[in-house]
């Protein structure tokens, strides 16, 4: 049986890692924010088990800080950093030519502000032909209106809205993955 291209693999995948920064988190509801840090340390350990490459972006470092302390200790050694102040990742220098040296095409998208700069880099990347997943638990805006129409949006544009646990169960395909037992650890 043929296995559908919309399922995510983790040979394809490459996670972008959006502003998570202390100045930009500490804005955001509490609670979301949590959330949004706490799943995208789980998909930052998996991609880590399972090879898959990490882009990370900072908005404007030098008003906004580095990126958080919980998610900067989690980034695989490889991961790559950019700095910006274009809203969409897009805009980074360097940004797009370490995108396209991956070979991936299916991209995941978590981070800060959903209405912001992640619907900039999801609509850039899915016009620029990329297979785009946006984590919706790994992302946050100051309003939940805000965070709640962005979602609405890049669904409208082809852009697949899904879950951090949906994301790391396709990587695995299957409970005889040599990593199941770790990275279903990480859901616990």
């Amino acid at each position: 049986m043929n296995t559908s291209p919309a399922l995510l693999s983790a040979a394809n995948s490459l996670l972008i890692i959006v502003d998570i920064q202390a100045k930009l988190s500490a804005v955001m509801p509490e609670t979301e924010a949590g959330l949004m840090t706490a799943n995208t340390g789980i998909l930052l350990e998996a991609a880590g088990l399972l090879s898959i490459p990490v882009l990370l972006t900072e908005q404007y470092p030098k008003g906004l800080g580095a990126t958080d302390a919980s998610i900067a200790q989690k980034l695989p050694e490889a991961a790559q950093v950019f700095e910006k102040t274009g809203f969409s990742c897009c805009s980074a220098e360097g940004f797009c030519a370490a995108l396209e040296c991956s070979g991936r095409k299916q991209i995941i998208l978590a981070g800060l502000e959903a209405h912001v700069c992640v619907l900039q880099t999801a609509l850039e990347l899915r016009h620029n032909g990329y297979q785009v997943y946006v984590a919706e638990d790994a992302i946050c805006s100051r309003k939940a209106e805000h965070k709640f129409y962005a979602l609405q949006r890049m669904q409208q544009q082809g852009i697949a809205i899904i879950n951090y646990e949906s994301i790391l169960f396709e990587w695995l395909r299957d409970a005889s993955h040599p990593n199941f037992r770790r990275i279903s650890g990480l859901l616990r």
